[in-house]
């Protein structure tokens, strides 16, 4: 266990430096201007030159991307991420104030898409060559292939436009206090934006499991456990359920990255204030110091949904917990 722990810790470490370094250098060869950019094109343009000097001194872009990089990098090993210059804030507390929405978003998200998408996958396997095996391959198909965004657009007009079912957009009511806002408002401006991921995120996961439940029951142990007299779905329930979870549980944990990255759509979409909207705004801004920031937090969220993959596996299988001894 210490050893595994120990190369988990290797593997964590050594992508964080990874993904601070692209980034950082990525934001650093952008033709965008910090300074220009956060200040205004107008103010810019009015300023004297000497100004110009003494706020790129300040936010320290007159220096050279490396050397930005190290001071950033001894600052953000004691605990000093550096300074949002689009928010004005230490970037620990815009993650702080931003990630709750955005985790929140995406592990209801995850939970339904990958519930919903189990669910319809074991059904369609189950009644291969029916008409609900057609409508959910029709259904998968066509959301495989539907932008995040546009589908967001449509939830948005239809829900919140048309019917007027759902607010426009935000986390929170809009002129209300933080102090007065109830878990009933959170969650009733939650639902669009997580339902939009939801749906999309639903093809990948049920579509394999159609496949797999196909396999399983085609399967030597399913048709011998049949002929004992069991019924199809009491089979698949003894004997089959655990070998369909298996590349349920990859993809399901495969598909955080995705749900991620969907977020930073939906966010924009549904004007809801998550990493997702901090991340376009830093982007415009040449927020180095905030985008490093967020990109730390997602490939943290990343590779923790790995680890949970791995050790899931130990729990749904015990000859991986076994060391593969167990047959």
């Amino acid at each position: 266990m210490a050893k595994l722990i120990g190369k988990q810790l290797l593997k964590f470490i050594a992508l964080m430096f990874a993904v601070s370094v692209v980034v950082f250098f990525l934001v650093g060869l952008s033709p965008i201007d910090p300074v220009q950019a956060n200040v205004g094109q107008a103010a810019y343009a009015a300023l004297s030159p000497e100004k110009k000097a003494e706020l790129a001194t300040y936010w320290g872009t007159n220096l050279p991307i490396w050397e930005r990089y190290l001071n950033w990098l001894l600052a953000a090993l004691q605990g000093d991420w550096g300074i949002s210059l689009r928010f004005n804030q230490p970037v620990t507390a815009v993650l702080a104030q931003r990630a709750g929405n955005t985790l929140l978003l995406m592990l209801v998200a995850w939970l339904l898409s990958g519930v919903i998408g189990l669910f319809m996958g074991i059904v369609a396997g189950m009644k291969k060559g029916s008409g609900f095996d057609a409508f959910v391959k029709g259904y998968c198909f066509v959301l495989a292939s539907t932008p995040t965004f546009w589908f967001g657009l449509i939830m948005l007009m239809i829900f919140a436009v048309w019917l007027g079912w759902f607010p426009l957009g935000f986390s929170v009511p809009i002129g209300k206090s933080a102090a007065d806002v109830t878990l009933a408002d959170t969650l009733y401006h939650l639902i669009l934006p997580a339902a939009t991921l939801s749906i999309v995120g639903v093809a990948n996961i049920a579509l394999h499991t159609r496949e797999k439940t196909i396999d399983v029951m085609e399967s030597d142990y399913i048709r011998f456990a049949q002929a004992r007299g069991m019924s199809r779905w009491q089979a698949l329930r003894t004997h089959g359920l655990r070998n369909l979870l298996l590349p349920a549980i990859t993809l399901q944990c495969a598909s955080i990255s995705e749900i991620f990255g969907g977020s930073v759509l939906v966010e924009q979409v549904f004007s809801y204030p998550g990493l997702g909207q901090a991340a376009v705004t830093a982007g415009i801004g040449g927020d180095a110091a905030l985008l490093v920031g967020i990109a730390m937090v997602s490939a943290v969220i990343v590779f923790g949904g790995n680890l949970l993959a791995n050790i899931l596996y130990r729990v749904v299988d015990p000859r991986i917990r076994q060391g593969g001894d167990a047959l």
